[in-house]
Formats: structure tokens, sequence, C-alpha cells
């Protein structure tokens, strides 16, 4: 066995060592829809996948750049190569972190064409952490420290298809790369 992960398409993808040309797409939706989210510590499925597309519907909600919204759709792409950590670990570990955010550059340097700005990495944030309260509140019923914040999307905890939630995912990708390759 080599130092590589077999993924969905077949290819042979090596997480510490990207080759942007095995990224594919099709590989993140499949993934990204069979992930559950708090590491299956909720009181019902949910995606990993069916939170990108929350936050990228959330991000057009809020009149962000189609970069961005397409970035908040591909934000936790690096989960279907390397898994999803819980916050509290991954904190300490630093290495991990820093696989992860190179991972996701190569990302989204694939599908956007250039990283991110500090200020783009600053709303994708804002919008996974404002999504994170009601995933906590609504799927573990833990109360948060701090004031429940405005969506401009309604939040729809019902269970899924996989491939419900994969083939939504790929649309959606489709034309948020579409509009986004039209405007440049």
């Amino acid at each position: 066995m080599g130092s590589y992960i077999t993924t969905y398409t077949h290819r042979h993808f090596d997480p510490t060592d990207p080759d942007p040309e095995l990224i594919l797409i099709e590989d993140i939706a499949h993934a990204l829809s069979m992930l559950c989210r708090g590491n299956g510590h909720v009181s019902s499925f949910w995606s990993v996948g069916e939170h990108c597309i929350c936050c990228a519907k959330e991000a057009a909600g809020r009149g962000l750049s189609q970069k961005v919204i397409l970035a908040c759709l591909l934000h936790d792409a690096s989960e279907c190569y390397m898994s999803d950590v819980p916050r509290p670990l991954k904190q300490n570990m630093k290495d991990y972190k820093q696989q992860e955010s190179s991972l996701l550059d190569v990302i989204y340097r694939k599908f956007l064409g250039k990283a991110l700005t500090e200020e783009e990495k600053k709303q994708i944030k804002a919008i996974d952490d404002d999504l994170l309260w009601y995933d906590l509140e609504m799927l573990l019923g833990e109360k948060q420290d701090r004031e429940k914040p405005e969506l401009h999307i309604r939040l729809d905890y019902k269970v899924r298809p996989f491939d419900m939630v994969e083939r939504e995912y790929l649309d959606f990708f489709r034309e948020l790369s579409s509009e986004l390759e039209s405007k440049v």
C-alpha cells in the first residue's frame, strides 16, 4: 500500500503531496455527502456536504461575491481527503492544520483560479461559525453562549439521501463555476 488514498473515482491521491490534476469535484461532492458533521455526535445525520451547501447559500444571501460563494461550497473540501477533526483537537494539531491549509489552498487555486484574500477567509469563517451555532443548538441541543446569529437562509435539518446531497452539491458547483468563469 502506497502513501495515497483511493478516491471515489479511483484516483490515487496523496493528501500530503497533492496533485491538482487528481482533485475532482465528483470526489469532493461524493465524500462530503457521506461524511457526518461533528464526528457523528449529532442527534441525526447531517453531512459536511449539506453544511457546505448551506454555507454557500448563506454567502449568496449576504450578497457576497461569486468567488466567496463558491469558496464557501469548497471550504471543507480538504476533509474529503483528510477526514474531519473536531475543533478542540485540531487546535492542538499544528502539522495537521498546516497540511489541511495547504491542501485547501491547492483546491481553491484549482477551482477559483487563485487563493483567498484574508478578507474572504474572514467572511467564510463568519458564515461557518454562524452555521455551527445552529448545528450545536439543533443537532446537539447545546445552548450557545453568544447571541443567535441572523441567517439569510432557512435551515432544514431533515435528513436527505446521500445521492441527493451529492447531486445538489455538484449542480450548485457547476452553476457557480459557470457564473464565475463568465465574469472573468
